[in-house]
């Protein structure tokens, strides 16, 4: 069995919340901060990988 790849998001903010997106079947809302060096971050929850747009195209 697999598992569907964690989601992306490109965001234009340094620092965003993640909550799940599922309503109530969510996880906790944390904020998270991205680093100005590397431009991403997961969510330690739900392992959404959140990409500043500024590094769209470095990020892999």
């Amino acid at each position: 069995m697999t598992l569907p790849a964690p989601e992306t998001k490109y965001v234009s903010q340094w620092r965003v919340s993640c909550d799940g997106g599922v309503g109530a079947l969510g996880h906790p809302r944390v904020w998270l901060s991205l680093p100005h060096e590397t431009g991403t971050v997961e969510c330690p929850y739900c392992d959404c990988r959140y990409i500043h747009e500024s590094f769209r195209d470095k990020a892999a």
